[in-house]
């Protein structure tokens, strides 16, 4: 049990695909395995979710994570130091209690978060089996389905569309490699669709990947994504997906959420059109249709229409949020980002409620994403059968679809895809 003891922990300041500055921390322990987390930053941030601690001032235009950082390397390493790698609820609980807010205002979320995860796996290095299945358990062995983000629009974009993400959902597909094959191809010939149809800027790409056509209508977009899909062959294959971010489109003082060109809906005009859209366009999953206060709103989408409805700024993957959106019957799917809530503990406490109250779990990356690739392993490790990581291209996303890759040729004959499940 020594040899698993924390020796060190080493925190600095790095970049993530956006090129702003976030927490990588790395673990020692006395028998020398290390292992290090880089945590992801959201542009597109739930009000209640747990926070990151910012520098403010000049440097970085005061996205800086020093402060950050020194709270790893001082106030954690101190109170962890000689502590067991192992005891993954121990460690989050000191980290927990150190930080004493609700929202881990005072460490930061960006802090905590690095260095629950960094213990995780390092942990899983020193007992020498993979991650998802010290995470999870040898039970671990769904592959995602990929929720591919391939046209973005709202604050991941420079785009008039109001909706957030349109997805393609390989969800007939055989096995994941197959899923991801697929859903490049659809991905690429997406690429000379939109360049025919409009111009080379059309195809300039957004924080996740997803192209940025001058479109205005999610009408639009989604025959974008069908066209693509036909001319792949993959009909029968893929249905769809989309992430309002509604929040972001509604205005409270109204009461309304703006669509395009000044057109403004009502909870009740919004939910009217998302039935026309499902039906029209073989829609399967809605993420945040309805601002994140709305609970009693998204309680009556969910009961009238019959697919999956996930809450990502609705629960920012806090058990207790979720709970009483379980109480209410409000969606009945939860958004998973660890840096929401700020550890792995608690992220696994929302998965345990969700899993218990037959909610659906979908596993996300953050716009603001890093080359650490410890999400793929998450998502096989919980069983989620479901991941959102962005178009399959640029490296911080790749990396999570590689590594996803990597587990599903690791798992051999055990291995079983998402899409047998949903």
């Amino acid at each position: 049990m020594t040899d698993n003891k924390i020796k060190n922990i080493k925190a600095i300041e790095v970049l993530d695909c956006r090129g702003n500055p976030t927490v990588e921390v790395q673990i020692l322990t006395e028998k020398g395995i290390s292992d290090r987390a880089i945590v992801p930053s959201g542009m597109s941030t739930g009000t209640h979710e747990a926070v990151e601690i910012r520098d403010g001032g000049k440097r970085y235009l005061g996205k800086g994570v020093k402060t950050a950082v020194n709270n790893v390397n001082n106030i954690i390493f101190k109170n962890l130091k000689g502590r067991d790698i192992t005891n993954q609820e121990e460690i989050d609980k000191v980290l927990i209690e150190l930080d004493g807010t609700e929202n881990k205002s005072t460490l930061g979320s960006n802090a905590t978060t690095a260095v629950s995860i960094a213990i995780a796996k390092t942990a899983a290095k020193a007992l020498n089996i993979p991650i998802y299945e010290h995470v999870g358990n040898k039970n671990s062995h769904i592959l995602p389905i990929p929720f591919m983000d391939l046209i973005s629009a709202g604050k991941l974009a420079g785009s008039d569309l109001a909706f957030q993400e349109f997805l393609v959902v390989p969800i007939n597909s055989n096995t994941y490699s197959e899923a991801l094959s697929q859903g490049v191809e659809v991905y690429k010939i997406l690429k000379e669709i939109i360049l025919k149809k409009f111009d080379k800027y059309a195809i300039n790409v957004g924080d996740e990947g997803g192209y940025t056509p001058r479109i205005k209508t999610p009408e639009e977009a989604l025959e974008l994504l069908h066209e693509a899909v036909e001319e792949a062959g993959y009909t029968k294959i893929f249905k769809y997906a989309l992430d309002s971010a509604a929040s972001h489109i509604y205005n409270p003082k109204k009461n309304k959420y703006k669509i395009y060109d000044g057109k403004e809906l009502s909870r009740e005009e919004l939910i009217e059109y998302y039935k026309e859209l499902v039906d029209k366009y073989n829609i399967i999953s809605i993420e945040d249709p309805l601002d994140q206060e709305d609970f009693e709103g998204f309680k009556t989408i969910t009961s009238e229409l019959s697919i999956q409805i996930v809450g990502d700024d609705l629960f920012v993957s806090n058990p207790y949020i979720l709970e009483k959106g379980i109480k209410m019957s409000a969606a009945n799917a939860v958004l998973l980002k660890v840096n929401q809530i700020g550890t792995l503990t608690e992220a696994l406490e929302t998965t345990k409620i969700a899993l218990a109250n037959n909610y659906r779990i979908m596993v996300s990356e953050r716009s603001g994403e890093t080359e650490d690739d410890f999400l793929s392993d998450l998502t096989v490790a919980i069983n989620a059968g479901q991941i959102k990581t962005g178009a399959p291209a640029r490296s911080e996303r790749t990396a999570k679809y590689n590594q996803l890759l990597r587990i599903e040729e690791e798992l051999g004959e055990k291995a079983e895809y998402g899409g047998k499940f949903f």
